[in-house]
């Protein structure tokens, strides 16, 4: 199964060049499973509950753009698609323009 983007943007960086953004939702809580899967969950520790659409949202700008099966994202889990694009948004020092 691919990533699928839910939004894209960019923001620029030194004042002249153009750095990708983007919003993936993921049908479960990215790092609750990497610790779980590393074996490093707390005892009383559980996932994040998902949004609303069943997805937690994550901003990306490494992988930005990318819709391979698996990705590494950027930011905690959000619930709605607006928190992780405020995350997005406090992260870098312009403007990110959103498509």
């Amino acid at each position: 199964m691919s990533v699928v983007i839910i939004r894209s943007g960019s923001w620029v960086y030194a004042g002249e060049v153009a750095m990708p953004v983007d919003i993936v939702g993921l049908p479960y809580d990215f790092w609750y499973e990497l610790a779980r899967v590393d074996e490093q969950l707390e005892p009383d520790e559980t996932a994040q509950a998902l949004g609303d659409e069943g997805l937690l949202y994550y901003a990306r700008f490494r992988h930005a753009g990318e819709t391979v099966e698996r990705t590494w994202p950027d930011s905690a889990g959000y619930d709605t698609i607006d928190a992780a694009m405020r995350d997005a948004e406090a992260r870098v020092v312009s403007r990110i323009v959103w498509r």
